[in-house]
């Protein structure tokens, strides 16, 4: 590719493309980052037309397309968007557009086809940067959906999971998953689900429920559900969702003093304080 060699005789493309490049970044990454990064993918580059080759996945590209995922894969890390990330390909078109001046048709041609493999790895650097993206945004689901599944030992021998928010299939396999963790660990027999904080009960959360109960009861532990408002009641009945012999309680005091006796757990009420110990 005469086009792409010759345009480094009087000057340095790599360094006038890390100037474009970098400009278009507004300074979220260093001058010196964007010239390391641009003139390794350039020295990558060469060497792949080198090769007499125009395929953007052909082999000889390996190298270039291998640059290319580990820059777009920090430019979704550092918060850039797909366009921006593209342009670190595309910025290299007006760099070699000068050498046209005055240039033969064979330049032309040249030229012309070197622009349909930038296009070519531009498109490849946002499918890299829209997985690289789907990846993050799932890694902080999963870690939000860990946030928000607590389990906490209410008593010895007594464990508790509130919930807060909807209860789909993926968060019900996590709440399993830690209530039967945590039963192993702390050898507990009672467990508490409380659902004050999900909004409302269908039958697809209830059999989330009933799913995470028989689940505990495999493992010689019972389960009470607290939180049952009586909107939720209401709603639990109209659905005609049946909680077969589960323990249901209105508010969390109330399913752990159960807990409690079902331990064998002594309480006492104190006159006036209306606190069991």
């Amino acid at each position: 590719m005469t086009l792409l060699s010759g345009a480094g005789a009087d000057s340095d493309p790599a360094a006038e493309w890390a100037d474009r490049v970098s400009s278009s970044l507004g300074g979220r990454v260093s001058r010196a980052e964007v010239d390391r990064e641009l003139r390794e993918l350039y020295t990558a580059l060469l060497a792949a037309l080198g090769q007499g080759s125009l395929d953007a996945h052909g082999e000889e590209f390996g190298e270039v397309r291998a640059l290319l995922t580990e820059l777009s894969r920090n430019r979704a890390r550092q918060g850039f968007t797909p366009s921006e990330t593209a342009l670190s390909v595309f910025a290299l078109k007006p760099v070699l557009e000068p050498g046209l001046t005055g240039g033969a048709s064979g330049d032309i041609q040249a030229y012309l086809q070197l622009a349909q493999l930038l296009d070519a790895l531009g498109l490849f650097t946002i499918e890299t940067y829209t997985r690289t993206r789907e990846e993050l945004i799932t890694a902080q689901a999963e870690q939000l959906l860990e946030l928000s599944t607590p389990v906490v030992k209410l008593w010895d021998g007594v464990i508790g999971v509130p919930l807060v928010g909807t209860l789909d299939s993926a968060r019900t396999m996590v709440v399993m998953e830690k209530m039967l963790q945590a039963l192993l660990d702390t050898g507990s027999e009672q467990a508490i689900i409380d659902i004050t904080g999900v909004p409302a009960v269908d039958t697809e959360v209830a059999q989330h429920l009933l799913k995470t109960v028989v689940a505990a009861r495999l493992m010689g532990a019972e389960c009470t559900i607290s939180g049952i408002r009586p909107q939720i009641a209401q709603t639990i009945v109209a659905l005609g969702i049946d909680f077969g012999d589960i323990t249901t309680k209105a508010s969390l005091a109330d399913a752990l003093r159960h807990a409690l006796r079902r331990s064998g757990t002594a309480l006492t009420t104190l006159p006036g304080a209306g606190a069991a110990r």
